[in-house]
């Protein structure tokens, strides 16, 4: 009974979820994935550059000798993206930063999809444990918001290219974040993504060794099956699946797949937490269980808290206060 009413409790967020989203046009946009990228027609052109760039150990490195143009005040820090999008907003990041008073460890967090506030409660938690908490904004998010738009329809869609961009960005928005806190005397750095926000965090603890902890809230591995079969995703299938399949889309995204990093994020010096939703229906169990599988044959073993809830009511008690529980053991 209870979980008959978690699972309609879930559906009715989700449908909240829906409101505003659009299909649109199905885009390559090549140009915007990859450097040096010509305007091309077809999808296999764009899966050959998808698979160099997997290939690419640099594909995620941002530019050196980025460091400049933080600005730190009341609580808040900003710097520019070092990718310039059209939209002028989205150049300049955002983070919120709540001191702990100690410089023993920084966590940074990267949110959900179209997430709407920062989460204080987490934030002021943790910051009293002696974790100075940084929560960033993520392309197309809050201060970063595109003008008009009721959801960040920028970085999740299916413009494929634009897509790759938006991913690229949070992660480098995220590496140079990382650099600063460093930078300010912070000896030991983790990253905490939720959902979409769990592949950002997934991709710079693959490619940054200063991250020595990684905490994944509902995550999976193929951005593609996600989106597929996911419910939230379902105005950007509607608009994917007349142009193109999903094993053309599993190869196109290729770069965002966290599955194709597993060797990555089994390194040595990297602990890995991982919080699963039993009844999701927006990163389907099928799709998680096949990403920790792929972690544990790489060699990773993942500290993993599996809960019998939905993708939203992980949110809920007594779900998040077992979530907070378990975070604050992995921290410390």
């Amino acid at each position: 009974m209870y979980h008959s009413w978690l699972d309609r409790w879930d559906e009715q967020r989700a449908r909240r979820g829906e409101e505003g989203k659009k299909t649109t046009d199905f885009v390559l946009d090549a140009e915007r994935a990859f450097p040096r990228a010509k305007k091309m027609a077809s999808i296999e052109e764009f899966c050959v550059l998808a698979d160099q760039a997997v290939a690419d150990p640099a594909f995620f490195d941002e530019p050196s000798g980025s460091d400049q143009g933080f600005e730190r005040k009341d609580g808040w820090l900003k710097f520019p993206s070092d990718i310039s999008t059209d939209i002028e907003a989205n150049n300049l990041v955002w983070a919120k930063i709540t001191e702990s008073g100690s410089f023993d460890q920084a966590m940074v967090i990267f949110h959900h999809w179209n997430a709407r506030a920062r989460n204080r409660q987490i934030a002021n938690f943790f910051s009293l444990l002696g974790v100075t908490v940084v929560e960033i904004a993520m392309p197309y998010h809050f201060e970063r918001s595109r003008p008009g738009s009721t959801h960040a329809d920028y970085m999740l869609s299916p413009n494929l290219g634009r897509t790759i961009q938006s991913v690229r960005q949070a992660v480098w928005d995220g590496r140079k974040l990382i650099r600063w806190l460093k930078s300010e005397g912070y000896r030991e750095i983790s990253v905490l993504g939720m959902s979409l926000g769990s592949w950002v965090a997934g991709l710079v603890a693959a490619r940054d060794s200063a991250v020595s902890k990684a905490s994944l809230f509902l995550a999976a591995g193929s951005l593609a099956d996600m989106v597929w079969t996911g419910r939230a995703t379902r105005s950007i299938r509607a608009s994917l699946e007349p142009e193109i399949g999903l094993a053309d889309l599993r190869q196109a995204w290729g770069p965002l797949d966290l599955e194709n990093y597993a060797h990555s994020l089994a390194r040595p010096d990297l602990d890995l937490h991982v919080v699963l939703a039993k009844r999701d229906k927006v990163v389907l169990p099928e799709l998680s269980e096949r990403f920790m599988q792929r972690l544990k044959d790489a060699g990773a073993n993942p500290n993993i808290l599996a809960l019998n809830c939905g993708h939203y009511s992980l949110a809920i008690p007594p779900y998040i206060l077992l979530v907070g529980l378990s975070l604050k053991r992995f921290l410390s």
